[in-house]
Parts: C-alpha cells; structure tokens; sequence
C-alpha cells in the first residue's frame, strides 16, 4: 500500500503543473459536449500512463544512448508544439453549445498523443522523476508503483475535465477567446523554448 500510495503522489506531482496536456484537456472541457470532454480525458490518460510507463522503464536511457534521436525529437516537438499553439491563438471557438460540431476523433487521438509522446521535457521529467524513483524500490514492487502512477493520471484528467466543464456556462465566447489565447501563447513559448534547446544542443 505504501509503495501504491508513492506512486500516486508522484504521478499527481507529475501531472499536475499546467502543461500541454493539461491545455489541452481544459480547452477541450470548454468547447465540446461531456461525453466528448471525457472520451478526451481517457484518451490522455491512455498516453500519459504509457508515456508514464516507457519514462519508468527506461525511454530516458534510449534517448541518451541516441544522441540523434533526441535531437529529432526535440526538432520535431518544437515544431508540432508551435503549430498547436498557433492554431489556439488563431481558434475563434464559441460557447454556442446549440451547434455543436465534434472534432474527429481521429483528430483528438493524434493531439492527444502529439502533446504527450512529443514533449520532450515531459519525455525528460518523467525519466528524472519515474526512472530515477524505480531504482529505490523494493523487489516485485515495480506495478504497485505503476498502478499508483496510473491511478494519478486518472484521478487528476478525470477532475479538471469534471471541474471545468461544471463551471463552462459561467464562461462567455469572450471569455474563451481570452483563455484560447492565452493558453496559445503558453504554448508558443514553450515550443520556442524546445526549439531554443534544440538549437543550444547542435551548436
């Protein structure tokens, strides 16, 4: 139970730091319907426990073994994390919910996965805080971990799904646009922060 208990608190540490992940699910709480938000929700669930898992197990040792590979991922991460924001930036969404029009699921599971799997910094954290926590471990006690880790993820995208989208009538289209905005330039800046890093590792 102990060992249960450590990985939720690590994975509730991990997670929740406003992040891509996170801007993402709070964006998708404000503008789409509930079963939407939550089939969201579950989706980046699915990648940050994986991401959680691959980060606990051993992607960190990969990349460092692939001085290359990294390289490319921070590239291509930079680039992606950029485009998305600018296309928050660009978003004129509305909280007409009388014409609502879903985002093709096809859609949501490559942002999802795109701002989970191609964030080189949560791809970092998690192999500094995971990776470096399972050498601390007692034998056979690797999946407690895990399943506190995932029961984190769980508890923290289900929340704010809930949380936010209880409380998205009291936002207007004014609002929204405030919120796209700025969560666009969060995300901007972060892009040109991995790019700024990609660019200081090639120098």
């Amino acid at each position: 139970m102990d060992i249960y208990l450590q990985g939720l608190t690590m994975g509730l540490a991990y997670v929740a730091p406003i992040g891509l992940q996170n801007l993402f699910v709070i964006n998708t709480a404000l503008t789409q319907p509930k079963h939407r938000v939550y089939l969201t929700a579950l989706i980046v669930i699915f990648f940050d426990v994986t991401l959680g898992m691959a980060c606990f197990f051993g992607v960190g040792a990969v990349m460092s073994a692939l001085p290359l590979l990294e390289k490319a991922i921070l590239l291509v991460g930079s680039a992606i994390v950029i485009w998305i924001g600018i296309g928050l930036v660009r978003a004129h969404d509305t909280m007409d919910t009388s014409t609502k029009v879903d985002i093709p699921i096809l859609k949501v599971i490559s942002t999802a996965c795109v701002v989970t799997w191609f964030n080189p910094q949560a791809i970092i954290d998690g192999t500094m805080m995971l990776g470096a926590f399972k050498a601390t471990l007692p034998a056979g006690m690797d999946m407690f971990f895990v399943g506190g880790f995932a029961s984190a993820s769980v508890l923290w995208f289900t929340g704010i799904s809930t949380i936010i989208s209880l409380f998205s009538a009291k936002f207007t289209d004014k609002t929204l646009r405030v919120i796209n905005v700025i969560c666009g330039c969060v995300i901007i800046f972060y892009g040109f922060k991995l790019l700024w890093s990609f660019i200081q590792m090639v120098m």
